[in-house]
């Protein structure tokens, strides 16, 4: 089913305020609001002040709404009067940004989703999506970037956009010379790799010894064939992950279990697979993995409890294979 959009049009006579110049769209731009507004307050506000700031659609936890024409420019992305992100994106801003929670977690569950269908509809790939820090180094979306989940983000919309039918990303490099390889690419992520060249994260984590699947690097040449060294029992994934229930608990559950998930799910980019203290994977269960299989969950269509359970690691070993 497809996601309604209403439509608040900033009024004609401040088009040479708002959004003066055509526009052929060849990106989309994602951004978080500063505040806690809703999307209807956010849009009001936009297309009723008598500044220049614009955007094209603002997402909250419950619909979409529009302020500027597709056919039009908006100055959303500080990058100039003819920069490319003024000139040539579609400015999407997820709300609810400034405190987070639950109407924050639902926004950008939707926005992802709507970001997904747009991409299907212009016939794009993920290589089209942009963050507002692209254009002019601005820290935005400023709270998907303080949490680490860009990359978490784009793979969701990717994975959304397969859902959809939709094209996938660009065609992989490959060099004869050394049998089919892929290129790393500006923005892209491993599992996104891994999806659009038909193997497994692991797979190509084995094949060319990656043990942090968030730490590839542009111009990094990946191959996508050849032997995995795997062990002699013929197990597809490096993935291992523990049967039974887990759940935030007092105290905190922890163990070499709690880590199987955690870089699990970082394989997939819903875990920040970082060693600061507290923050990546320490085999704790606590609130950060919770919120990871709670988004997890939310995509793939399970009950967002957060707790992980049979289903929730069936779907995550289905990914993986």
């Amino acid at each position: 089913m497809s996601i309604a959009v209403k439509k608040r049009l900033v009024p004609s006579d401040k088009y040479a305020l708002k959004c003066p110049n055509p526009m052929e769209p060849e990106y989309i731009t994602i951004h978080n609001t500063a505040n806690d507004a809703s999307a209807a307050n956010e849009i009001s506000y936009m297309t009723g002040n008598s500044e220049s700031t614009s955007y094209h659609f603002a997402v909250d936890d419950k619909e979409v709404i529009q302020g500027i024409p597709l056919d039009r420019n908006a100055w959303h992305s500080g990058d100039g009067t003819n920069g490319t992100g003024n000139r040539k994106s579609i400015g999407v801003e997820i709300c609810y940004s400034k405190s987070g929670g639950a109407r924050y977690q639902a926004a950008e569950t939707l926005a992802i989703k709507f970001v997904a269908q747009l991409l299907k509809e212009r016939g794009w790939g993920v290589d089209k999506i942009r963050k507002h820090q692209d254009w002019n180094g601005k820290y935005c979306p400023h709270r998907i970037l303080s949490e680490g989940r860009w990359d978490q983000v784009k793979a969701a919309i990717a994975a959304e956009l397969e859902c959809l039918g939709g094209k996938k990303v660009s065609s992989p490099t490959k060099t004869k010379a050394s049998g089919e390889t892929y290129t790393v690419k500006k923005g892209d992520v491993l599992s996104v790799i891994a999806q659009k060249n038909g193997i497994s994260v692991a797979t190509l984590q084995s094949l060319n010894g990656i043990k942090n699947p968030n730490l590839i690097k542009v111009g990094q040449v990946l191959k996508l064939t050849g032997s995995t060294g795997s062990s002699s029992s013929g197990k597809k994934s490096s993935f291992r992950l523990p049967a039974g229930i887990f759940k935030v608990t007092s105290p905190l559950t922890r163990g070499e279990a709690v880590k199987q998930i955690q870089t699990a799910l970082a394989a997939l980019h819903y875990y920040p697979d970082k060693s600061a203290k507290n923050f990546g994977i320490d085999g704790a269960y606590g609130a950060k993995t919770a919120n990871a299989v709670k988004r997890f969950q939310s995509m793939y269509g399970l009950s967002a409890d957060g707790t992980y359970g049979p289903k929730t690691k069936a779907k995550i070993e289905a990914l993986l294979k």
